[in-house]
């Protein structure tokens, strides 16, 4: 995404060695302390947690902004929707 270099991410989740369900969970957590429009940034390692993570956005108003996958680690940025999930 373009304009992801000047995204600021308001807090980082290293969730790295968990499994699902964790890395949601964990996720669900952070965004309900943070504001609408606020980031999160997470690394995870489970490889099911491409598939959570999607699902989760698709299925709230919580914003994928960004996936990436590099040597065995996602990260995800995700953009806290208006309402609470």
């Amino acid at each position: 995404m373009s304009g992801e270099a000047q995204l600021t991410v308001q807090q980082e989740l290293d969730l790295r060695g968990l499994n699902c369900p964790l890395p949601i969970l964990r996720t669900k957590q952070a965004l309900r302390e943070l504001t609408p429009g606020d980031c999160v940034r997470v690394v995870a390692t489970d490889p099911h947690s491409v598939i959570d993570f999607t699902g989760f956005c698709d299925t709230t108003e919580h914003e994928l902004i960004a996936h990436e996958q590099a040597e065995g680690e996602f990260t995800f940025t995700i953009r806290k929707g208006p309402h609470p999930a």
